[in-house]
């Protein structure tokens, strides 16, 4: 078997990490540090824990803190406008996806004038201009540690996907403190994502030893304490597990890819603006059970390292507890059906085919055990709009 394999420079972990900041910069040769987070982060004052220690290290950091959710080509380029006003010589992204991504997404185009659209995939985006340090203050994304971003065209209305070694990160901080003040909902939706991550790294097409290692790793973790976390959002070992194992399944997918439900999880957050996370775990019951009978011996596994399921529980009783798991944690974490959500039924069936055509042009749902055809694809997409496909 051959494969290849891609990680941060470096990588440290544990509570209190952001203190290093400054000394992981200057590992690197680095001084000249471009911040780029969102609103939040500033007003709240968390950014603080990254600027405080790099002013201690007599570093002059900017700040540019104009992200979004769900972050478009336009942030992107007005980042890079500030990018070009001064001589820096990194960027650290601090906060959740978003701003992690934005950050990868203006290193890569710093590169020349294209637009965004240029290095979407099957471009393969190996180079960026600058590196980028990741902090992430939520678990969920895993963005700290792919060689992934993503980014909406305002115009077209489409979540591109830009991959390559560009958006890896040269070094990242996993400091699960940060995490502390992350509100349930988001806590909810970043866990669902990350265990998204996890699984399907693990029944990709593309899974190899390495990344086997690191999704089962992470789904021991977060399977465990995503309840915990959300009912008792202060409570640190749950939050610790459960950052850790956000940063694991990063890894593994970055090594593996992820497959089906992140390919229908793009367009809907593109053309109704669902957070990310929230579109995973909508799409993750219906999808996993699509692809249960392709791939029974992985599914089962992935159920019994989560603990939906008995380590004596044989594959056909295992996997068939993961689905019901599934629904059964959709249902206590709150998570509602797109139309449970707002989204107009008229509106949602007059976007399927585009949806569904995108979903197949990202690449993502040929990595599932159960490649779909597009027919397939609407019908998952009707189904899960009522919370059929889940039952």
């Amino acid at each position: 078997m051959a494969f290849t394999l891609v990680a941060p420079r470096l990588i440290e972990v544990g509570g209190g990490s952001i203190a290093r900041i400054a000394a992981v910069l200057q590992t690197f040769g680095l001084s000249r540090p471009l911040v780029v987070t969102d609103p939040f982060m500033v007003s709240s004052g968390l950014v603080r824990c990254c600027l405080d220690p790099l002013r201690a290290a007599r570093m002059r950091p900017v700040v540019f803190s104009d992200t979004i959710p769900e972050p478009t080509d336009t942030v992107v380029e007005a980042g890079l406008r500030v990018l070009r006003q001064g001589e820096y010589d990194c960027l650290i992204g601090f906060g959740g996806g978003s701003p992690i991504d934005t950050a990868k997404a203006m290193a890569i185009l710093a590169l020349g004038q294209e637009k965004m659209r240029a290095y979407k995939v099957p471009f393969v985006a190996d180079h960026a201009a600058l590196p980028v340090i990741a902090v992430p203050t939520t678990a969920g994304t895993g963005s700290e540690a792919t060689r992934f971003t993503v980014i909406t065209d305002a115009e077209g209305g489409e979540k591109m996907l830009i991959a390559g070694l560009g958006a890896l990160p040269l070094a990242a901080i996993v400091d699960y403190e940060l995490t502390f003040s992350v509100p349930p909902r988001t806590t909810a939706d970043t866990g669902v994502d990350a265990l998204s991550h996890a699984l399907e790294a693990f029944v990709s097409r593309r899974a190899n030893p390495f990344s086997d290692a690191l999704a089962l790793q992470a789904m021991e973790r977060i399977g465990p304490y995503l309840r915990t976390v959300y009912r008792e959002p202060r409570n640190a070992a749950a939050r610790e597990a459960m950052m850790l194992g956000a940063s694991l399944a990063g890894l593994a997918f970055s090594n593996a890819s992820v497959a089906l439900v992140h390919g229908m999880s793009r367009p809907i957050g593109a053309h109704f603006h669902v957070p990310h996370g929230l579109s995973n775990a909508m799409l993750l019951p219906a999808v996993t059970r699509f692809g249960l009978a392709a791939a029974p011996a992985r599914y089962a596994e992935a159920a019994r390292r989560i603990g939906f399921a008995a380590p004596t529980d044989d594959d056909a009783v295992a996997s068939a507890r993961l689905a019901e798991g599934l629904v059964a944690l959709n249902q206590e974490l709150g998570v509602p059906t797109p139309r449970a959500w707002g989204i107009d039924a008229a509106a949602w069936e007059e976007k399927l085919e585009l949806m569904a055509a995108q979903a197949l042009a990202s690449g993502s749902p040929a990595n599932n055990p159960r490649v779909p055809d597009p027919a397939e694809i609407i019908a998952l997409y009707r189904a899960v709009f009522t919370g059929d496909g889940a039952a």
